[in-house]
């Protein structure tokens, strides 16, 4: 419980920092509350003054003209009507005057004045919340965006793009509603229980007691409930991004599903997240619920007793009518904030929740920064070197351990192992994807820890045996592998990719537009346009993870034979399971548990009979 309330301070600790760019804002908020709550406090009581003045009035024109008051209540009880005598002796009676109309008419004027002030202020008030809230949650999404862009790659191997996205979109959305819906009540509910306690102790020390105890309880039991809640609601958002995750993920695999019959278990497990998600939403609500029947239920309670005492002050002469008319209309005032939130409780329960999965992405640990004096080879030739690497994914499981590796340009170096023996993470190290534990790697000798990712990056080409397309048409992504490619540069990478051959055949040719869901397209041609692009950039390292895999044996050798060419001069890995496209390879590496066991050419190997003689005849 106590770790439980400190991060929760925590976090409040840190939205108030976000809103410290609008702290004048704040102020003029906290003014503008100021100034309704003032108008409101006077209200009540200039409306109790007028009901005394009616009164006053009415009881005044049937009592004889010229008496006073005192000789009217002596009167009175030497009649034995103490009762009457009492509630009169707390009137501004004038014996034989009726009510005077003029002095109620401003009055009255008055309170409509200070109630429309009220109003005003309410209404800017709301407004520059709103500015308030919409600034920072558009300030808050540009951190969360550039937090993106900073996270390692293992951060989105451990979590689903669905996860991501919920925590990105639902729950700054939520936070939004929750500052927007709560902000500027929580100023004006501070100052109106201040506010209104002030003056019911000025009116009745006795009646505001009542008041104030009867709010302490229902205070302590909406306390007690949303404590409960808070754990609910933190489970309910961390559902709605599991949910979120799956079905993003099933949705963008919907073909597989079908294809390999799979559809009643998918709907079992969405079944079984959909039903968690449920069970967490109810217990959440239903305990945030509870807050405002308890709430209503005391203040209600509380309301009853404010009106029989005063009723019972009025007949012992010591609260005029107005007076116990204005302390009911206190009460109510100094209730509704209680009311007010315990019924924004849910909402705030459910905003720190938001919040909290927001900054844990904020405070994900980021990839290391680029060097403050980056250094790039003079003229990149392609050499690369890796130099007693060892890398793992986790703690306790290595899986490239003391790597020696050198290729220099103009050589074909092809990878080969079983699943898991680490052939693309080589890959994912070269390009700085992940970083290595220990060793370094070289770049025509250069620690390509000491360059910027973006200088090392343009200088390799991947093509992975999945197809990275874009919105957009055919031309576009071809032309994404160099920025400024004209349309000519674009149909010679495509004829070399033997990609022109069926752009051709499409109605729109080039202009073809691609989305995820594109059915122009096969998978195998989506694969070739990724090629294309490659080729476009002529990069100094070639980097290709199955790339051939999706595209038939006649396209792929004419592939190989098209890439000779860009291959010349420039180092190339080639990771491969199907052997026989890597024959002429001028290096043959064969990893296992992610050591290389085995390294020569293609016919020393299958001589050597070891590890790559058993992958080929298998």
């Amino acid at each position: 419980m106590v770790s439980a309330a400190s991060g929760s301070s925590s976090i409040v600790v840190r939205l108030l920092g976000l809103l410290r760019p609008h702290r004048f804002r704040l102020v003029l908020v906290a003014v503008l509350g100021t100034a309704a709550t003032a108008f409101n406090l006077a209200g009540p009581k200039l409306v109790g003054n007028a009901t005394d003045m009616a009164f006053a009035g009415v009881i005044s024109r049937g009592l004889p003209l010229g008496a006073s008051k005192e000789d009217v209540i002596a009167g009175m009880r030497a009649r034995g009507e103490d009762t009457m005598a009492n509630v009169l002796s707390t009137a501004d009676i004038v014996p034989g005057h009726g009510v005077d109309f003029q002095a109620l008419f401003q009055l009255l004027v008055v309170i409509l004045a200070l109630y429309i002030a009220s109003g005003l202020c309410m209404l800017g008030q709301g407004r520059l919340v709103a500015f308030i809230a919409q600034r920072t949650m558009f300030a808050l999404r540009d951190r969360v965006s550039a937090k993106l862009t900073r996270l390692p790659l293992g951060y989105f191997d451990r979590h689903s793009r669905g996860e991501v996205l919920s925590r990105v979109t639902n729950d700054v959305d939520n936070l939004q509603r929750t500052l927007q819906q709560t902000l500027g009540h929580m100023v004006n509910s501070v100052f109106a229980v201040v506010g209104v306690m002030t003056v019911m102790v000025w009116l009745s020390p006795m009646l505001a007691g009542l008041v104030l105890v009867s709010v302490l309880i229902a205070a302590a039991v909406a306390l007690r409930i949303s404590r409960r809640a808070r754990p609910r609601f933190a489970e309910r958002w961390q559902r709605t991004g599991t949910l979120n995750g799956y079905v993003e993920e099933i949705y963008t695999g919907h073909s597989t599903v079908l294809a390999f019959g799979r559809r009643e278990f998918v709907e079992r497990v969405f079944d079984v997240h959909n039903d968690g998600l449920s069970d967490a939403s109810s217990k959440a609500q239903t305990l945030s619920g509870m807050i405002g029947p308890v709430t209503r239920f005391v203040t209600d309670l509380n309301y009853v007793m404010v009106a029989v005492v005063g009723a019972l002050q009025v007949a012992g002469g010591s609260m005029s009518i107005g007076s116990v008319q204005s302390f009911m209309q206190y009460s109510s005032m100094f209730t509704q904030p209680i009311i007010d939130m315990a019924n924004f409780s849910a909402q705030l329960q459910s905003g720190m929740a938001s919040a909290r999965r927001i900054f844990e992405v904020l405070d994900e640990p980021e990839q290391l920064p680029a060097p403050p004096q980056p250094v790039r080879p003079g003229r990149v030739r392609g050499r690369v070197e890796f130099q007693h690497v060892d890398f793992r994914y986790e703690p306790h499981a290595p899986l490239i351990e003391d790597l020696a590796l050198t290729a220099v340009p103009g050589q074909l170096i092809a990878i080969v192992g079983p699943t898991g023996a680490g052939k693309s993470t080589l890959g994912n190290l070269l390009m700085r994807f992940y970083e290595v534990d220990r060793g370094r790697i070289l770049l025509d000798d250069v620690d390509v820890a000491t360059m910027t990712r973006e200088d090392l990056r343009s200088q390799i080409g991947l093509v992975s045996q999945d197809s990275w397309l874009f919105s957009g048409t055919i031309a576009d992504n071809i032309a994404y592998g160099r920025p400024g490619a004209t349309r000519q540069d674009v149909v010679e990478a495509a004829r070399a990719m033997c990609v022109d051959r069926f752009v051709r055949s499409l109605p729109d040719g080039y202009d073809t537009v691609l989305d995820d869901e594109s059915s122009a397209v096969s998978a195998g041609e989506r694969q070739l346009i990724t090629l294309a692009r490659a080729f476009l950039a002529e990069p100094s390292i070639l980097l290709l993870d199955e790339a051939t895999s999706s595209v038939d044996s006649r396209t792929e050798v004419l592939i190989q034979q098209a890439m000779a060419s860009l291959r010349a001069g420039r180092t190339s890995f080639v990771i491969a399971h199907r052997l026989s496209t890597i024959r002429h390879a001028d290096l043959i590496l064969v990893m296992d548990s992610g050591r290389v066991v085995e390294r020569g050419t293609h016919h020393e190997l299958l001589e050597a009979g070891g590890h790559y003689a058993r992958l080929y005849t298998a």
